[in-house]
């Protein structure tokens, strides 16, 4: 039996820290090895400790970029998924410069921030759609970071978005599509506002579109919807 991955939560905010642990201790997968409140605590903390991941608001009061940057050279490669509230894009190119790996806001649901907690536990990243925009509208130049999400060439779509992209290229609606992934219908809806982002379209046939030409679904079995 595989080693549970091991988390690192890091966050001002008691609520949180303790809201998401409470969470995770339901899953198996993960083991919660550490709740800090601070940057300044985290890097005594990282000094004798190897998380496999860590999850970081590094806006939020006590944490700071230079709080990543110190986690990047304590632990280079460890994986860092920030939850913020903020999401100004110049905020975010500097997080992600300085070793962020995936980046979600803390108003997404809880299906979206346990699905970035798994790609990027897993060597992935994961921007949920609110991030990309932010980045998009910022007008920011992020070729140095070759984020294949931000600059869609190619696109980088996660594996639940594909699933969720092949039963809507195949008819369903968010009902059907919620319930044969177990998921809620605003956690559907919010993969599909995801999808058309990182797609850069606005309607579903452009969406099917894409999933025929990528060979996700055959051109004999799609239905367009109005959904």
């Amino acid at each position: 039996m595989s080693q549970p991955i091991s988390i690192a939560i890091a966050d001002s905010s008691t609520v949180f820290r303790y809201g998401l642990k409470s969470i995770l201790a339901s899953k198996k997968q993960y083991d919660v090895v550490a709740e800090i409140q601070t940057g300044e605590n985290l890097e005594v903390w990282l000094k004798k400790n190897d998380p496999d991941l860590i999850v970081i608001d590094c806006l939020a009061s006590g944490f700071s970029i230079d709080t990543v940057l110190a986690c990047s050279r304590l632990r280079p490669g460890i994986k860092l998924l920030a939850i913020t509230s903020s999401h100004s894009g110049q905020s975010i190119v500097n997080a992600l410069r300085a070793g962020i790996t995936s980046y979600v806001k803390k108003d997404c649901s809880m299906d979206e921030v346990l699905e970035a907690i798994e790609e990027t536990s897993q060597g992935g990243t994961f921007f949920c759609g609110q991030i990309l925009g932010a980045i998009k509208a910022a007008s920011i130049d992020v070729s140095d970071l070759q984020l294949a999400d931000v600059n869609c060439d190619p696109i980088l779509l996660t594996a639940r978005e594909i699933e969720v992209l092949t039963h809507i290229s195949e008819g369903k609606t968010n009902t059907q599509i919620a319930e044969l992934l177990f998921l809620s219908g605003h956690t559907v809806n919010t993969h599909r506002k995801n999808i058309m982002q990182k797609l850069g379209v606005n309607n579903t046939a452009s969406m099917v579109m894409y999933a025929v030409k990528s060979g996700f679904v055959s051109p004999n079995r799609f239905l367009f919807t109005n959904s």
